[in-house]
């Protein structure tokens, strides 16, 4: 691989590879990121759902749960 970059300019190994690589796979990319993206909202939006309803279990609750119930 070295002996095929070895005479090209310093822009065809930093600039045009790269470009040419983002064009090829760019949706590839794209997508695993937004799955990825949208796989920690998910996960973050869980989390918070979850705490919001312990605290308002917690805080509007009333009675005391007995440790015999689970």
């Amino acid at each position: 691989m070295r002996q095929i970059f070895a005479g090209m300019p310093w822009w065809v190994k930093w600039v045009a590879v790269p470009l040419l690589a983002l064009f090829v796979f760019g949706g590839v990319i794209t997508s695993i990121l937004a799955t990825l993206i949208g796989f920690v909202f998910k996960v973050l939006l869980f989390v918070a759902l979850v705490g919001g309803l312990v605290f308002v279990v917690k805080r509007f609750g009333g009675g005391t749960a007995k440790s015999s119930e689970w």
